[in-house]
């Protein structure tokens, strides 16, 4: 055991002191595999981070535990033909179902409706095009876990006597009120004034459409405004994240029984939720990660291929040294793994160096693009241990062509 233990450790230096000698030779051939797994795992921090961006995104818009059901809405791209036939089959959810749930629904710890609309809006010479209208119920404001910077939200008594107030988003106070408080001043949305009473906190953008160009008026106000019969959205929110997958079903339940479906029928409606939508992204970036690692494991596999053109390059150097060492007793074992280590140390010491290229490459790339980038523990193992079965692989065949080295024919090559 003590003689075998002997054995791998002198193997280990003499792996490591021959490429100390060999410097430049060394980095050139680190290069590949440096490149390869800092790629590997740069690739999946990306992804990551891209996923944790776009939650972080979602639960900034929609709030967190959050449901909405609606006539139509999906989570995913639908077929032209499941398009169609939702078109045809679904019907709008109407005020007096919104109310049937508020006062039915006993796990949703809130229960509220919006409407839609779009706006231009004007005051003087300032122009605003493509403004979107919501009307809300008093409760969105704790649905959506809005933010308010300046004054509050709108209130139960304000939607129940359909009062001329709102809350604007940060594009509208920066277009219309950029150098002045916009609190107690009025914005007309097609002719009807309406006081402004709050303005919300900036939330940017997400998949390309601001979400800070809102104007919240009562619903009860919008439905007078935009003369709508096209129905609500009916969103629930629970407080706690064990109650939210049954809040959910007892929401659809409810509203297939006010519709009296039977329990074959499909639902008439649809019903989405932050969680299908963290699901969704999961299968986006699985689907990502599962074309582009594989492309970047090309550069690893070109950086082995890399590694054993140096390592028989080593073999063809070191004739006579393996001729000497086969005369004193050295078995083709012991040569094979005397290369196969000094194949593999080269890969892991290029693994180690990636992982540090690429924890520098996130920070930068993240610092850059504005988001966290995450590093996660299964693209290092996969790079690194890639890497270091890439280094054995590549070592192989130089390693079995020093072992089969004849000693008497590599003692006359020296």
């Amino acid at each position: 055991m003590l003689h075998r233990y002997s054995f791998y450790l002198d193997a280990f230096w003499i792996a490591l002191k021959s490429i100390l000698e060999h410097k430049l030779r060394a980095i050139l051939t680190l290069i590949g595999i440096i490149i390869g797994v800092a790629a590997v795992v740069v690739v999946g921090a990306s992804i990551a981070g891209l996923k944790t961006y776009v939650i972080d995104q979602v639960s900034k818009v929609l709030g967190s535990n959050h449901y909405m059901m609606t006539r139509m809405a999906s989570t995913e791209r639908l077929s032209d033909e499941e398009f169609e036939k939702r078109n045809r089959r679904n019907k709008s959810v109407t005020w007096e179902e919104y109310e049937f749930l508020r006062d039915n629904l006993k796990l949703s710890s809130y229960v509220g409706a919006q409407t839609n609309a779009g706006a231009d809006l004007q005051e003087g010479s300032v122009e605003m095009p493509s403004v979107r209208i919501l009307g809300v119920t008093d409760n969105m404001y704790e649905i959506e876990d809005k933010t308010l910077v300046e004054g509050r939200f709108i209130s139960k008594d304000e939607v129940t006597r359909t009062a001329a107030v709102g809350v604007i988003g940060w594009d509208v106070k920066e277009k219309f009120f950029e150098f002045s408080s916009p609190i107690g001043k009025t914005l007309k949305v097609r002719g009807v004034p309406i006081t402004i009473i709050g303005v919300e906190q900036k939330r940017g953008s997400f998949f390309g459409q601001s979400q800070d160009r809102n104007f919240y008026i009562p619903i009860t106000l919008h439905s007078q405004i935009f003369n709508r019969e096209n129905g609500v959205q009916v969103h629930g929110k629970t407080i706690e994240k064990k109650d939210f997958l049954p809040a959910i079903e007892e929401a659809e339940l409810t509203l297939r029984n006010k519709r009296q479906l039977m329990g074959s029928e499909e639902s008439t409606f649809n019903v989405v939720n932050v969680d299908e939508f963290n699901k969704t992204m999961d299968n986006i970036t699985s689907a990502i990660a599962a074309v582009v690692i594989p492309i970047t494991m090309i550069i690893l596999i070109v950086g082995g291929i890399v590694v054993m053109n140096i390592m028989l390059v080593s073999v063809t150097e070191r004739t006579f040294e393996v001729g000497l060492r086969k005369a004193l007793g050295a078995t083709r074992q012991q040569i094979l793994l005397q290369f196969l280590i000094e194949s593999a140390l080269l890969c892991v010491v290029g693994g180690i160096i990636g992982l540090i290229v690429a924890v520098g490459a996130t920070q930068l790339v993240g610092f850059l693009l504005g988001m966290t980038m995450t590093i996660t523990i299964g693209y290092v193992i996969l790079s690194v241990g890639v890497s270091s079965i890439i280094g054995v692989v590549a070592g192989l065949y130089p390693a079995w062509k020093a072992a089969r080295l004849d000693p008497i024919v590599a003692l006359t090559q020296s």
